[in-house]
């Protein structure tokens, strides 16, 4: 239960056992048909996808490296740790970052980014975490930040490495210029492998860009990719993998996977605060897929997960400066009533033993309230 990797079904760990095959050869070609046009159906988008076997930080290595040429300016709202590492990533390429500080519990809106937009000149690009992985935070008004970049003639860069396929995200509708996902995270698959999304405006922009990554040249990817190839050797176990996460994902309908997402996250918060505990994130941007919970007065955190772990249930600690104040619940893939319920009961077990007693009774209660509702 930590924010990825995830559990995976037993059809997506059962593909990786099929033979590798040559990367070249006509059986390939048809498995990445099959995997670009299941990534186009999570990403809601008729724009070129690509799927590169890296982290989720190649996959913003990839975007920053394509997009920006030293001296462009380029807007970050930095509210965590996953959003600084957005910051760096356009730093690293020699982009001059305007920043606009967020407090961690917070997210930036629109008006905020319109506003530091129409200071500034020749706006490149804006870039957005659009779930905070670190603070359990989604910036909700993902789609005015569209037409804000859309009306300055700049690109929105979108790190939706922890939300897409749990939370809303129509990338075309949204205007999201280049947009970025892990396989490990609400897709539901191993990690090792990213999506990216690159529409026609940042075309034009990638083909006169400096390109400052070898590896990850969009240019050199598109070339391939019009054979259905790759330029360099793929993980093809990982394919196989994503290949079958991604009809799992249509077979559920993409729209119904948000929903189930959306459900146990209210499952989770009804019933953690039953328990007595309290959230990082301001309600009004509480994440669907990242449970972020502070750590009662008196509690240590390392000693409680330790205890969850013993009774079966892993959870993530904070990071950055929220290292030991919050601990954070991977509300996302194959997430259902089952593993909301145990960890329920397994945060209410071990609290009865590192804090006071709780009513853990009445916590899934609460949970299965939200579940008899929502069906």
């Amino acid at each position: 239960m930590i924010p990825g990797p995830t559990n995976m079904p037993d059809r997506v760990m059962n593909a990786m056992q099929r033979p590798v095959i040559n990367h070249k050869s006509e059986e390939f070609r048809e498995l990445h048909r099959s995997v670009i046009e299941g990534t186009k159906y999570a990403f809601q988008t008729q724009n070129d996808v690509f799927v590169l076997t890296c982290s989720g930080t190649g996959g913003i290595e990839c975007a920053a490296s394509n997009i920006v040429s030293p001296g462009d300016k380029v807007v970050v709202p930095v509210s965590g740790v996953f959003s600084q590492r957005l910051k760096e990533n356009f730093e690293r390429f020699g982009a001059t970052v305007i920043e606009i500080p967020i407090e961690w519990r917070k997210a930036a809106t629109p008006s905020q980014i319109r506003e530091v937009v129409e200071r500034e000149e020749n706006v490149k690009a804006i870039g957005i975490v659009y779930n905070e992985t670190s603070t359990g935070v989604t910036m909700r008004g993902l789609d005015e930040v569209g037409k804000i970049a859309e009306e300055h003639g700049a690109l929105l860069v979108v790190d939706a490495i922890s939300i897409l396929g749990g939370d809303r995200l129509p990338v075309d509708e949204w205007k999201v210029d280049v947009c970025v996902t892990g396989s490990q995270k609400c897709i539901a698959c191993p990690p090792g492998v990213v999506m990216v999304s690159v529409s026609e405006r940042a075309w034009e922009i990638i083909a006169k860009s400096r390109r400052g990554s070898y590896y990850f040249d969009l240019m050199k990817c598109k070339e391939f990719q019009e054979k259905l190839e790759t330029p360099y050797t793929p993980a093809i176990p990982l394919f196989y993998a994503l290949d079958e996460a991604l009809k799992m994902l249509k077979e559920e309908g993409l729209e119904n996977r948000i929903k189930r997402h959306k459900v146990c996250a209210d499952a989770f918060y009804d019933a953690t605060q039953t328990l007595g505990l309290t959230f990082f994130a301001d309600p009004q941007v509480r994440s669907n897929t990242v449970i972020a919970v502070n750590i009662p007065q008196g509690v240590e955190d390392k000693a409680w997960r330790d205890l969850m772990l013993k009774y079966g249930v892993a959870i993530g600690g904070g990071l950055g400066k929220l290292k030991g104040s919050i601990i954070r619940i991977g509300s996302m893939g194959i997430i259902s009533k089952v593993e909301v319920n145990e960890t329920v009961s397994v945060l209410g077990k071990s609290l009865a033993e590192l804090w006071k007693p709780v009513d853990v009774d009445a916590a899934i209660a609460a949970a299965e309230k939200v579940f008899a509702s929502s069906s």
